[in-house]
């Protein structure tokens, strides 16, 4: 049957990413009801496992102090954002869908972050690591009992938008602790294919009509990827690869930092501010580069993909090479498209390989190791134009504001993507650390343009 339905939804706030400003809005809503198998039930609960024992394997090791850590603009305490996500489970799975009670009663005062400012967050009297951590796993069990006694194809929708939830925060949680110089993540493996190799050269893509964005058939998806629409693409060249650590280097030792000509007036200013010349994570040692890696400096790994560098850094890069960075849409032409005839062909892969989900040898996610690998790595997950590594090792830059696409329509979590408009970058493929769910080529994500902390490279086009 069709029903009418106020729904109620929040989602986090991407500037400020690792803790997620919470904005409820109401508004009508046209829904289906229908269904949910068990198989789907099953498969929601195992993914909410899935993602609690990656966000377990980010924290289980982490000491009180490093739990709560200094106070930065651009991270939050550890303790704080995991009760955070907790608590948007509760919140919209078992208080908003199941009706029931709220577990502990000040939960909206210490973990609504859209009434608990950032700042005050390391002042809160929060549970100790076993009570957060208690919390957590009671509302998990509630949702896989919930689970257990079945749902409808509506209430599904905010179990799959909790769990990508949690996957934002799993990812950010990596690279905060990268951010604070805390050890590696216990379980995760070292780089398997670290001498890989580079993969230069260009690949010719040729022009056509395209449709760029998300359909209905795609499963669950963010409400700015809506809807795919027709544009038209003039033929360009794009790289194989990213751009990695060496040729990043070149323009580094090149003075590239310290020549204005190479940088927007903007970024510019960026650099200035930052006292930006070299990558944050770079130091100069024993008469070559070496990076800080967690905790540990490690000498650089030349045939990786450069990480850690913002889109100013990336524009730069590509002012020295006379290089430029692809738009969105030639992004995911290269990623998703076929040639026909000298023109693209009417057709779009579900991923860059084919139909295939991701494995080991077509893409680097999961927090299976921790760290990109070579860019000559992943030959299975080469597109049909020969791009490597469109999924997963590095999110990449992409010369695109962020804006809506034509006929924009906000989803009921009205603050996800609308008020972050012309104002931000997109940024497409996802990370070592992305999870499958969010590292699909369609998903566009988003950050400021002086953002140096998120696990973003590069790749570049032919002028």
């Amino acid at each position: 049957m069709r029903v009418q339905r106020i729904v109620v939804v929040a989602l986090p706030d991407r500037d400020d990413e690792r803790g997620g400003v919470i904005r409820t809005m109401r508004m009508n809503t046209s829904l289906v009801e229908r269904p949910t198998s068990g198989a789907t039930a099953n498969a929601l609960a195992g993914q909410l496992r899935e993602v609690r024992a990656h966000t377990r394997c980010l924290t289980d090791d982490l000491s009180a102090e490093q739990l709560m850590g200094p106070m930065l603009p651009i991270v939050n305490p550890v303790l704080w954002e995991i009760g955070h996500v907790g608590w948007f489970h509760e919140f919209w799975t078992l208080r908003h869908l199941h009706s029931e009670a709220p577990l502990l009663d000040r939960a909206d005062r210490l973990w609504n972050s859209s009434t608990v400012a950032h700042d005050t967050r390391w002042d809160l009297q929060l549970p100790d690591r076993a009570g957060v951590f208690a919390y957590m796993t009671d509302v998990l069990g509630r949702q896989v009992d919930r689970l257990g006694r079945g749902i409808d194809g509506a209430q599904q929708y905010f179990y799959e938008l909790c769990i990508r939830h949690e996957d934002m925060h799993v990812e950010a949680l990596a690279y905060t602790r990268q951010t604070l110089g805390y050890a590696r993540p216990g379980g995760l493996a070292d780089a398997a294919e670290k001498n890989a190799g580079s993969w230069p050269g260009d690949v010719e893509v040729p022009g056509g009509r395209w449709c760029l964005g998300s359909t209905g058939v795609d499963g669950f998806v963010f409400d700015n990827e809506k809807w795919a629409h027709e544009i038209e693409l003039a033929p360009f060249r794009i790289a194989k690869a990213p751009v990695t650590n060496a040729e990043f280097a070149a323009f580094v030792e090149a003075d590239g930092y310290r020549t204005e000509e190479f940088w927007s007036a903007e970024g510019w200013r960026w650099r200035e501010r930052a006292r930006a010349e070299r990558p944050v994570y770079w130091l100069a040692k024993d008469g070559g580069w070496h990076r800080r890696h967690f905790h540990e400096i490690e000498p650089l790994t030349p045939n990786a993909p450069v990480a850690f560098v913002n889109w100013h850094e990336a524009d730069a890069w590509c002012r020295w090479a006379n290089r430029r960075l692809p738009s969105e849409a030639e992004w995911e032409v290269a990623a998703l498209g076929e040639a026909n005839g000298g023109r693209l062909a009417k057709v779009k892969r579900r991923w860059p390989w084919g139909e295939a989900s991701p494995g080991a040898e077509r893409a680097n996610l999961d927090l299976i190791i921790d760290q990109p690998v070579d860019v000559a790595a992943c030959a299975a997950g080469d597109s049909a134009f020969g791009c490597r590594q469109m999924i997963g090792n590095i999110w990449e830059w992409t010369a695109s504001d962020f804006v809506p696409f034509p006929g924009f329509a906000a989803d009921p979590y009205e603050d996800y993507s609308q008020p972050w408009f012309n104002s931000r970058k997109v940024l497409r493929g996802g990370s070592w650390a992305s999870s499958e769910r969010i590292a699909n080529p369609r998903y566009r994500n988003f950050f400021t343009p002086e953002r140096n902390d998120v696990i973003a490279g590069f790749r570049t086009c032919a002028v």
